[in-house]
């Protein structure tokens, strides 16, 4: 896996609805820095897991766009093997009203409580919000468009503190001692006793990484300034063109719609998943979104993308 100051992004499945052999449903493992988190967690999910060689123990937060069975229903059978498992580490759940009561009730008729803290954060607003942060990683909400209350999520990585130049520290002779606060954009003092500014000691920390997982939805322009520049853009492509008013009535997007969206907000990399299973060759809806949208990547099972 990676980590430091990259995101490594691996695809455990990308259909949508029905699971079928070789078409497994929604959920992804992103690798941001320290953080491994979870992003939809649909039937089968803990055996893509283990399939792909993902810790369990690593993953200390979910985040459930919806609760569509293809985007949960394999929660209550992986926080039962985690406690199988012997966890003890919180875990923490983001995902809308509705998914603690979902959760609990089958455990309470399991008898299978958990024996370590899980901690539900339900959503309910209809506007972008924050909802985790900590030094170096956050994630937000993305409100989408779709039959039933549904949120995309924005995650960040921070591009580290400032960075020292060696030929300044060494010129200006600063103690080693004054590394750590400079780094965090404080001035420091030459061995002279002269106060020397943090900008002839540092360059600018590197730029965030970000990475913006929209699914399902119908196709949503108000979306593109929410995820503006992001580094990869993942969005749902359940339909191609031909299906345009199947999509419109199911809250669902075309592929050209996603290389649409893509092109208003200026990704970097976009990458088509939830792919109905009516279709067999996969091609098809790369081709749709290069007619809009010049860097396209298929979603599929295994596949991973790291920046």
């Amino acid at each position: 896996m990676g980590g430091g100051l990259n995101m490594r992004l691996q695809i455990l499945g990308c259909y949508a609805a029905t699971p079928r052999f070789l078409a497994p449903p929604s959920g992804q493992v992103l690798e941001a820095g320290k953080h491994l988190v979870l992003i939809d967690c649909g039937e089968g999910t803990q055996m893509q897991l283990r399939r792909f060689k993902v810790r369990f123990s690593r993953i200390q937060h979910i985040f459930i766009s919806h609760l569509h069975g293809d985007h949960f229903f394999g929660l209550p059978g992986l926080i039962a093997t985690f406690r199988l498992l012997g966890r003890e580490k919180p875990l923490h759940i983001y995902g809308p009203v509705g998914i603690q009561k979902a959760i609990t009730l089958l455990l309470k008729i399991g008898d299978s409580w958990t024996d370590f803290p899980l901690h539900f954060h339900e959503l309910s607003s209809p506007d972008s919000e924050l909802i985790f942060e900590d030094a170096t990683f956050s994630a937000r909400t993305l409100p989408l468009d779709h039959r039933i209350y549904t949120n995309g999520f924005l995650f960040t990585l921070s591009g580290g503190e400032r960075r020292l130049i060696p030929e300044a520290v060494e010129k200006y002779g600063i103690d080693k001692a004054y590394y750590r606060k400079i780094k965090k954009g404080e001035d420091a003092v030459d061995s002279s006793g002269a106060l020397i500014p943090n900008a002839r000691l540092t360059e600018a920390p590197r730029p965030p990484k970000r990475y913006a997982y929209c699914s399902d939805t119908a196709f949503k322009p108000d979306l593109a300034p929410l995820i503006k520049g992001v580094d990869v853009l993942y969005h749902e492509s359940t339909f191609l063109a031909q299906e345009a008013a199947l999509a419109r009535k199911t809250k669902h997007s075309t592929a050209g719609e996603a290389g649409r969206l893509a092109r208003m907000a200026g990704v970097g990399r976009l990458v088509l998943g939830h792919y109905s299973t009516r279709y067999k060759d996969l091609e098809a809806f790369r081709k749709e979104a290069l007619e809009y949208f010049p860097t396209v990547d298929l979603a599929e099972e295994g596949s991973v993308i790291q920046w």
